[in-house]
């Protein structure tokens, strides 16, 4: 009963996660909040002691940031929207470099959706088809 109790907490946790992805519609959704990519300037990573700055004293008190546990490198994101009163977002990551790459690729208008995950895999979600045409 205990490791049966412990696998569901597990597969619970997993489920709740936060999940970063940059979608083909132009979005960068990190958790729940979401913004376009044209509103990002150039995302720089952090690893070691530069992300630790960066998750702690270097960060803004306005930047909306999403920290996970356990996770070291983040990735910093300015924004220039002017409208905007975040500075930047500042999203923690186990591949930043995927992160910026979707980011920039998104930027350009040829990205296809990806989800940063673990280093040698990546989640590639394609749109549908139109319900009952077999695509």
């Amino acid at each position: 009963v205990g490791a049966g109790v412990a696998a569901l907490v597990v597969v619970l946790l997993v489920a709740a996660s936060a999940v970063v992805e940059v979608g083909g519609d132009g979005m960068l959704r990190a958790g729940r909040a979401r913004i376009e990519v044209r509103h990002l300037g150039d995302a720089q990573g952090f690893t070691g002691d530069e992300a630790r700055r960066k998750r702690g004293v270097d960060l803004h008190p306005r930047a909306w940031h999403l920290i996970r546990g356990g996770i070291d490198p983040v990735v910093v994101i300015p924004l220039e929207d002017p409208d905007d009163p975040v500075p930047a977002w500042v999203i923690s990551t186990r591949t930043p470099d995927r992160l910026i790459a979707a980011i920039d690729r998104a930027r350009r208008g040829d990205a296809e959706p990806v989800t940063p995950r673990t280093p040698g895999r990546s989640v590639r979600r394609r749109p549908r088809g139109p319900a009952g045409s077999g695509a």
